[in-house]
């Protein structure tokens, strides 16, 4: 019996394979970043620029793989490859995170629509959350947030409507 691919080697594949896809499209060759399956909370991956690596949640990919494949791993590495590319930039030629540079390389490299969020189901970690409305939906934020919310730190707004969140204590 053949023993399956750990889940950080089909990582690495497949950001192997995306820096190989943007090497043949942009012509250039780019250091391969250190790999990690170690990130916690509600983010599905991280790159980190300066040290070149890129982090990836493990009960997150475990949950979804094929759209981890398909997306988390191609936007991480597009972190990258804008930074390698065009650099932080200063003053008026700051490169943003989820700036033009990187949805053009999200479109024009990995033939992807540029997404910044995921929409994994959060379920799976385990987290728990505390129910919160604007005027168009139900939200759920961290017991972190929470906190930080019931000490007068910070306030939240929805990103549809714009409004702030309000907290709807259970009634049970």
């Amino acid at each position: 019996m053949t023993a399956l691919p750990s889940p950080s080697a089909l990582l690495t594949e497949r950001v192997e394979a995306c820096f190989s896809q943007a090497e043949a499209r942009l012509g250039r060759a780019f250091p391969r970043p250190r790999i990690q399956l170690n990130m916690r909370g509600r983010a599905a991956g991280s790159a980190r620029l300066q040290t070149w690596e890129l982090r990836f949640n493990p009960a997150l990919y475990e949950a979804n793989q094929q759209a981890f494949m398909e997306e988390v791993v191609p936007h991480e590495v597009a972190h990258l490859l804008v930074y390698a590319l065009w650099g932080e930039g200063r003053g008026r030629n700051r490169v943003l995170p989820h700036g033009r540079q990187w949805q053009s390389v999200m479109r024009e490299v990995f033939n992807l629509e540029p997404r910044t969020t995921h929409s994994f189901d959060l379920a799976v970690l385990g987290e728990r959350t505390q129910p919160y409305a604007c005027d168009c939906q139900q939200h759920r934020l961290s017991i972190r947030r929470h906190n930080k919310v019931m000490r007068g730190e910070a306030r939240y707004h929805c990103r549809r409507c714009r409004q702030p969140l309000v907290h709807q204590p259970d009634t049970d």
